[in-house]
């Protein structure tokens, strides 16, 4: 006999909106870009590639005279370069801070941010590790170095030493502990490092049992679950609970669901921040994550949509 289990998943109703496009005369800057044709490239932290990928490969086949080219970089680099002019939209998971908006507007610009998704810092470890509980209060221990090995969570767990990674120093992921979980301090565990990409947090974390990686949810799903229950086979996705000790009851992972209603703990915002005057390609791009198709992108992919109505519904699915 199988065994029925009730998953709750999150299905997206969107209303429809016009996607226009503008002639391509040339500016003075010497593009020619329009809000659907053209050629530009953009920057986005790294972490965010894989449903930034999704939303250009169809955009690109929606509208076949764009050319949208990225630099996957981290959160840094990414609004550095676009303070500096060097590009017209960066995807990071802040908005401008108000120091740069007011710079920005010092020198005749018009800076314009589009809040796009919601998606969830996942912590992940070995196939071979049972202790898969987490509390943001264990969290912030390990960070600032006073838990140090396992049994300092786990008592009686001979795991060893925590060893941390992340994708970047200066990922967004990064960013987001520093900030959201450590109230601005800096993490000082000399167990915590980073690496240069996501796939190698994931590589690192499939090789070492007392790891633990951080990396952004939409790197997890498993491509062939339309509910987006199922994650990655090579490595288990840990449960944070906001209330420590951590217990299964309290603990969620990073479901659509649970970002949803919000008792994931750890969720960020996806941004599109735009310095473009001439309101171009890079803000066609932009618009087109926020339009309806764009939306159903972010919804298939796991994460959270801006936009649109919500429905929840009970799912059963045979095991």
């Amino acid at each position: 006999m199988s065994k029925l289990t009730s998953y709750i998943f999150v299905g997206l109703t969107l209303s429809v909106c016009l996607f226009s496009s503008c002639d391509n005369k040339k500016g003075k800057d010497g593009r020619t870009d329009t809000y659907s044709s053209g050629a530009i490239s953009f920057v986005s932290d790294e972490s965010f590639s894989p449903i930034i990928e999704e939303e250009r490969f169809v955009f690109q086949k929606d509208y076949p005279q764009a050319f949208v080219t990225p630099v996957y970089t981290n959160e840094s680099e990414a609004i550095s370069r676009l303070l500096k002019g060097k590009t017209w939209l960066a995807f990071t998971s802040r908005d401008f801070k108000v120091s740069e908006l007011n710079s920005l507007k010092e020198q005749n610009f018009r800076p314009f941010t589009i809040k796009l998704a919601y998606d969830a810092l996942a912590f992940i470890v070995n196939t071979s590790n049972n202790d898969t509980l987490i509390s943001v209060d264990d969290i912030k221990n390990i960070m600032t170095g006073r838990y140090i090995k396992w049994g300092d969570i786990y008592k009686g767990s001979k795991r060893g030493t925590i060893t941390v990674v992340f994708d970047n120093p200066r990922s967004s992921t990064v960013h987001y502990i520093e900030d959201s979980v450590l109230g601005g301090k800096p993490i000082v565990n000399p167990n915590v490092t980073a690496v240069n990409k996501t796939e190698e947090v994931i590589k690192y974390v499939e090789k070492n049992p007392g790891s633990i990686g951080i990396i952004g949810n939409n790197w997890l799903n498993d491509k062939h679950d339309s509910t987006n229950l199922t994650f990655r086979k090579n490595i288990q996705v840990m449960s944070v609970s906001r209330i420590h000790p951590a217990t299964a009851a309290s603990s969620r992972k990073p479901y659509q669901y649970y970002i949803y209603n919000g008792e994931y703990p750890l969720i960020r915002t996806i941004y599109a921040l735009l310095n473009d005057p001439r309101q171009g390609l890079p803000w066609g791009f932009a618009h087109f994550i926020e339009s309806p198709k764009g939306q159903r992108i972010v919804m298939k992919a796991g994460l959270l949509p801006v936009l649109g109505n919500i429905n929840v519904r009970d799912v059963n699915v045979s095991q």
